[in-house]
């Protein structure tokens, strides 16, 4: 059962809010800069055991003090919000730490180390009048934004489905997210946890709720742990399907195979509209000549992650604990898309369609057999 989020913690947006990251690995380099671009932020502190990691990156941006532990950070500074930028391992007793001081709270996914978890930190965080975001910036990418636009204003019609082919090419060769990302490559659970949960996400956002999945998973790079390919079907509630073929070895048409990750077709009734790998939209009516679709698709810095969708996030998330709009990927929220995680890995296990109301995510996280 979820908590109700009764007692929610008031939140000034009268003045900048103080924002403290913990975290300066790699990623957290997107967190960093969305912050100190946000006019209604001021960030205040970078944590990372990492001393000269932490030193480093609080050095870029003025008044910003640097910490090794998140609990003596926590000590000696006030900050209205804490955003969460570490390793999956370190989440849950980092969230439970900045909730039980009564910080609202954002954390790179997962957020837990499975399904049980992941609510019990959702019912703590409503328990102590805290929110609780997943830093699940997809859905924020300027791209994915104006297909939502086009898809509410009904310029495709009633949808038939969707289609995102996976194709980012970084995951090849012994030394595969070693520069980058260390950890992918220990990972047990791997292409689903870490990067199909982005479409997961995605796909609800533009298509709506999933109620059945079905998968097949598979490890193409020998020197990984976990899975990093596989084909996964989705039907969804209004009678649409969705699929997401992906393979993290291959790459796509794109001078930055990582901008977009891959190229996405969204068919409708009406018109089809394709993502390719520059973040540029086509449109195509039925029977008719396709023809480019003009919109901002990159942020003011073109090497930001994304098209700026960190920063999109952060400016929605501050929006959200100052009570000026409706949230999105709240943790209450996001255990949806943690349910429909856990029945494609059941679905991979069984080979058989899950329907995802009557299933039960398991009590801990289950490894895939390849």
């Amino acid at each position: 059962m979820i908590a109700a989020n009764s007692n929610r913690k008031q939140f000034d947006p009268s003045s900048p809010a103080r924002v403290a990251v913990v975290g300066a690995g790699y990623f957290s380099q997107f967190h960093h800069r969305g912050w100190a671009a946000e006019p209604s932020a001021k960030l205040v502190a970078i944590c990372d055991s990492n001393e000269q990691a932490s030193r480093s990156a609080a050095q870029n941006f003025a008044g910003c003090q640097s910490f090794t532990s998140a609990e003596q950070m926590l000590s000696v500074l006030d900050a209205d919000v804490i955003d969460i930028v570490t390793p999956p391992a370190t989440h849950a007793a980092l969230i439970t730490l900045c909730v039980g001081k009564g910080k609202h709270v954002i954390c790179q996914k997962p957020f837990a180390s499975n399904y049980s978890e992941a609510l019990e930190l959702t019912n703590l965080a409503a328990s102590k009048g805290v929110d609780l975001l997943i830093h699940e910036n997809f859905r924020f990418m300027p791209w994915y934004r104006e297909a939502k636009r086009l898809i509410d204003s009904g310029q495709l019609g009633r949808l038939h489905s969707a289609m995102f082919r996976l194709r980012p090419g970084d995951g090849q060769g012994a030394d595969a997210y070693l520069s980058r990302q260390p950890y992918f490559q220990n990972m047990r659970r791997f292409l689903v946890v870490e990067t199909a949960i982005h479409f997961i996400d995605t796909f609800r956002y533009l298509m709506g709720e999933v109620v059945a999945v079905y998968a097949r998973l598979r490890r193409v790079n020998p020197a990984i742990a976990g899975e990093d390919a596989g084909v996964i079907v989705f039907e969804f509630a209004n009678g649409s399907t969705g699929i997401l073929d992906a393979n993290r070895c291959n790459d796509h048409v794109a001078t930055n195979p990582r901008r977009t990750m891959g190229e996405m077709w969204l068919e409708g009734e009406t018109r089809t509209l394709r993502l390719d790998g520059e973040a540029r939209l086509w449109l195509k009516p039925h029977q008719g000549e396709e023809r480019e679709h003009d919109y901002v698709r990159q942020s003011a810095n073109d090497g930001d992650f994304g098209g700026g969708a960190c920063g999109a996030l952060q400016a929605h998330a501050l929006s959200f604990f100052s009570r000026s709009a409706a949230g999105e990927n709240r943790a209450v929220d996001y255990l949806i898309n943690l349910r429909i995680q856990e029945a494609i890995y059941a679905s991979h296990e069984s080979g058989k369609r899950i329907v995802v109301e009557s299933f039960s995510p398991p009590s801990s996280s289950l490894l895939p057999t390849l």
